[in-house]
C-alpha cells in the first residue's frame, strides 16, 4: 500500500465581523392633552422621582421601569424592576 500524504491542513480563516455604527438621532416626545404639555423626560423623572421620594426606595435599586400614560385618567401607571406596580399623577 502506498502511502498518501496528506496536505497540512490550515485553520480556518477567523471571519471578522463588522458592525456598522447605526447613526443617533435625537428625538423629542411631548404629550399634548387638555391644554397640558409634559415631556417624556419630565414623566420618566416624575416616575423616578415617585419611586424613590414616596414610596422610600433608593434610586441605585431601580433597574427597569416601564411607563403606562393615560391621559384621560391623569395617570402615570407604571411597573419597577419588573415586579412592583402602581401609579402617580400625571
Amino acid at each position: 500500500m502506498a502511502q498518501v500524504k496528506k496536505a497540512a491542513e490550515k485553520p480556518a480563516a477567523k471571519k471578522t465581523v463588522t458592525k456598522k455604527a447605526t447613526a443617533s438621532v435625537k428625538t423629542k416626545i411631548e404629550l399634548q392633552y387638555a391644554e397640558k404639555n409634559i415631556s417624556y423626560d419630565d414623566i420618566v423623572k416624575n416616575a423616578k422621582e415617585f419611586w424613590t421620594l414616596e414610596l422610600g426606595n433608593k434610586a441605585e435599586d431601580l433597574k427597569s421601569l416601564d411607563l403606562y400614560v393615560k391621559p384621560e385618567e391623569n395617570r402615570v401607571y407604571y411597573v419597577a424592576n419588573g415586579k412592583e406596580t402602581g401609579s402617580f399623577e400625571l
